[in-house]
Parts: structure tokens; C-alpha cells; sequence
């Protein structure tokens, strides 16, 4: 199995982080392209016609949401979302220290297609040895007058500042970002009204993820047909994916969308150690809910993982072994969603408190078989009832895990009582509803 390299192909060449060993290679060509050569609708429906799609995790049209910027003389913004705060992600960390100016490149195409003359990087505060690649990266272009004043020679205008974020993964929330910021405490906003038409400083605001933007320059440079012949059904062209946790040979891999699952965990990343079968696994990071190795045979698509219950999300599939204990997955995955909760609404900071309260019960050997009703009802409550989607990043993969190895929490739990010397707990049907009316103690 090997990878199919577009967004990598020249990754390991040295110097590639400069602006003269990008250009060398053919780089700004692109930009270019769109600025001399093509109007702003041309630009957007190019990368309509291409079907790139977010590759930051909600898989939304790129050329779509441009399309989307409200018309007029306000001031516009393009926000690179770079805060890659989602656990199990470093694809973005990746393309930002070795190839910089290819997300400088597609935030200038994203700029012309939003029709706008100010742009952002907001990279996540953790982020220091890229934020400092990018910064020299951005130097780079200005003196070379590829961003600034009069582009290329034009009369366009694009400034470019790199923000660092707050350390805080609320910010990868596009709302939540947009605070971030302006200065604010990264809190999500209420939508509608949508980022498009009213974002950054009030104003329409583009906002991608820098995979994203990576793609922009060569869909304009090679065509959108050329992209879109790649990958499966409305999932085109290819995907950065990293790979972590029980496999061989974890990292970054590039893919064709389509390909199956397996070949990703088996074929790239080598699988489990040897004589270890795969018990679940988290096809686009934390907050998808997770999938059991029979699902390993579907395409690896965002129709596909949707359809099978998930999410392709930012392409960060996280592997766990049948060496690895259930329950202190759930409580680890619990335990960062609620300390990561801004707090503002009440399903997601109550909930998130709630299911780490009740899956310390049943890590503890403290458990009912009530609880597993009570867990699961909890989810429900959250999922789709929150400000932004971080209750259900916790809330979908922990009813996932219920559904899928309920047997292993109820043997965690009797098990850790008899470690205990607590003996066995019985509960009969009375009692059981009782309970799960009563509601978390």
C-alpha cells in the first residue's frame, strides 16, 4: 500500500520552508494565476467544481462557503483556522513547518475568492516552532511583495498577520476562534448569523482550515477536474491523515479518498503489534464517534464514515488495541471535554461534569447496572442541545463506546469490585427504573 502524495509531494525537500525553494519548485504560480487571470466568480466556482471540502472536520464546501461572503464595500476577512487542537491531529502541524508558503499561497487565492484585503493565521498557542517557521515565511512574502500592498505588481491589497492562539481548544471553534481573536475570551457565539455574513470585527469572514487552503493553489494551477478525479462519490481529491496510537508505524500519511479503512491502519500504519486484533477505532479524531473493526472494510470517505454512524471529521484516526481497558478511555476522553468546556451552556458544562462523575463510578467498581442507562441517557440530553459542538465531541463517542462494548463497562465494573471487596451488585428491574428515573446521584 502506498500513499498517493499531491500536498506532499515535494515535503522532504530540503529548504522547501523558503521562498526560494518553493518558487524553484514551482510555487506562486498559482497566485498568479487567479490574480492576473481569472475574476473572483471564476476563482469560487473553480473551487466548486473541484468538490474540495473542509478538511478541518465539518467537511463543508470551500468554494460553496466563499459563495456564501455577503456582497459589498464592509470590510471582508479570511481567518486560517490553525489552532490543530483536535487530539490524535498533526497533519496541519505538518504542512505549516515543512511547506509554509503553500498555505500563504492558498490564503491569497482564498483572499481573492472571499474579496477580501486582510487576512489571519490563528495557530494554536502550543504551536511555537511553526508559528515562528510561518512568521519568517510570511517576512518572506512580504518583502518579496506577494502580500501587502500591490501584490504581484497590482493594484491588490493583502495584508497578512500571524495570531497566536490562547492555548485553548474551544478556539478551534470557527466562533470561538473569531473572539479568540479579537482579543476576547474564546467563546462560541450564537449562529446564525454564520461567520459569511457576519464574522470577524462584524464583518463577512472566510474562515478554513489550512489543509484546506493547501489544496486551493493546486486545484487553480492544475484544474478542478484534475482534482476531482481523485477520491470517491462527493468526497474528491485526497486527504492528509495521521495515524496514532496502537499501530506500527504511526504518522502522516496522504490518501485518496475512497480507499478502504484497512489500508490505512494495516497497509500504511502497519497495524496493531503483532497478535493484537483492533478493538475500536476513531476514524477523524476525539470527537468522532468510534467504529469496531468490521467497519475497517468501508471506503475511507465522508459519506462512508457518516453512513456507518461516525465522521471523517480532521482525518486523525486513532487505533485501540484489545490490550487497551474501555472504561479509562471514556473517563480520559471525558475528563478532557470537560476541562476544555468554555462553560457557557448548561447540556455541555453540566454533562461533560456528569459523564466523568459517573465513569469514575464504574472505573471504581461503584457502578449499578443502572448507570450505563443514566451514562447513555446523559449523552442523548447533550447531543445537538449545545452552543457549539464541543458537548457532542464527547457525547457521540462515549454513546458509541456504550453501543458498541457495553459488555466491557459492565465487566470493568464488576471487576473492580471484586478487586475492592465489594461484592456483587445486584439491581432488579424495580429498582433499575427507579434509578434511571431518579436520574445521576
Amino acid at each position: 500500500m502506498s500513499e498517493t502524495k499531491v500536498l506532499t509531494a515535494n515535503i522532504d525537500e530540503p529548504g522547501l520552508h523558503t521562498i526560494e525553494v518553493y518558487e524553484r519548485l514551482g510555487g506562486y504560480r498559482a497566485a498568479r494565476k487567479a490574480l492576473f487571470d481569472m475574476t473572483q466568480e471564476e476563482i469560487v466556482e473553480e473551487l466548486k467544481s473541484s468538490g474540495l471540502r473542509g478538511r478541518g472536520g465539518a467537511g463543508f464546501s470551500m468554494g460553496m462557503k466563499a459563495g456564501f461572503m455577503t456582497k459589498g464595500p464592509m470590510e471582508k476577512y479570511l481567518c486560517c483556522n490553525a489552532d490543530e487542537s483536535e487530539p490524535g491531529t498533526f497533519k496541519d502541524r505538518l504542512l505549516m513547518q515543512k511547506n509554509p508558503h503553500l498555505l500563504i499561497e492558498g490564503i491569497i487565492i482564498g483572499a481573492l475568492a472571499a474579496g477580501t484585503g486582510r487576512a489571519f493565521i490563528f495557530i494554536r498557542g502550543e504551536y511555537e516552532t511553526q508559528a515562528k517557521i510561518l512568521d519568517a515565511a510570511v517576512t518572506e512574502a512580504y518583502e518579496k511583495g506577494y502580500v501587502g500592498e500591490r501584490i504581484f505588481g497590482s493594484e491588490t491589497t493583502l495584508e497578512l498577520v500571524v495570531h497566536r492562539g490562547q492555548g485553548a481548544y474551544i478556539c478551534g471553534e470557527e466562533t470561538g476562534l473569531l473572539d479568540g481573536l479579537e482579543g476576547l475570551r474564546g467563546n462560541p457565539r450564537l449562529k446564525p448569523p454564520f461567520p459569511a455574513a457576519q464574522g470577524l470585527y462584524q464583518g463577512p469572514t472566510l474562515i478554513n482550515n489550512v489543509e484546506t487552503l493547501c489544496n486551493a493553489p493546486l486545484i487553480i494551477e492544475k484544474g478542478a477536474e484534475w482534482f476531482s478525479s481523485m477520491g470517491i462519490d462527493k468526497s474528491t481529491g485526497t486527504k492528509m491523515v495521521s495515524v496514532s496510537g496502537n499501530v506500527q508505524r504511526p504518522g502522516n500519511y496522504e490518501i485518496e479518498l475512497g480507499i478502504k479503512a484497512r489500508d490505512i491502519v494495516y497497509g500504511l500504519a502497519g497495524g496493531p503489534p503483532d497478535g493484537r486484533k483492533v478493538k475500536c477505532w476513531f476514524p477523524g479524531g476525539s470527537s468522532a464517534p468510534v467504529l469496531i473493526d468490521e467497519h475497517l472494510d468501508l471506503p475511507y470517505s465522508f459519506e462512508s464514515m457518516a453512513e456507518a454512524g461516525s465522521m471523517l471529521g480532521s482525518g486523525a484516526i486513532i487505533v485501540v488495541d484489545e490490550t487497551q481497558p474501555i472504561v479509562p478511555l471514556a473517563l480520559r476522553l471525558a475528563e478532557f471535554y470537560r476541562h476544555e468546556s468554555c462553560g457557557k451552556c448548561v447540556p455541555c458544562r453540566e454533562g461533560t461534569n456528569w459523564t466523568v462523575k459517573m465513569l469514575e463510578r464504574l472505573d471504581n467498581g461503584e457502578g449499578t447496572p443502572a448507570d450505563l442507562e443514566i451514562l447513555d441517557n446523559i449523552q442523548e440530553n447533550i447531543i445537538g442541545n449545545c452552543l457549539c459542538v464541543l458537548g457532542d465531541s464527547m457525547a457521540m463517542p462515549i454513546r458509541a463506546m456504550i453501543k458498541y462494548l457495553r459488555d466491557e463497562f459492565v465487566q470493568h465494573n464488576e471487576e473492580a469490585r471484586a478487586r475492592r471487596g465489594l461484592g456483587e451488585v445486584s439491581v432488579g428491574a424495580a429498582e433499575l427504573a427507579a434509578s434511571s428515573e431518579a436520574g445521576p446521584a
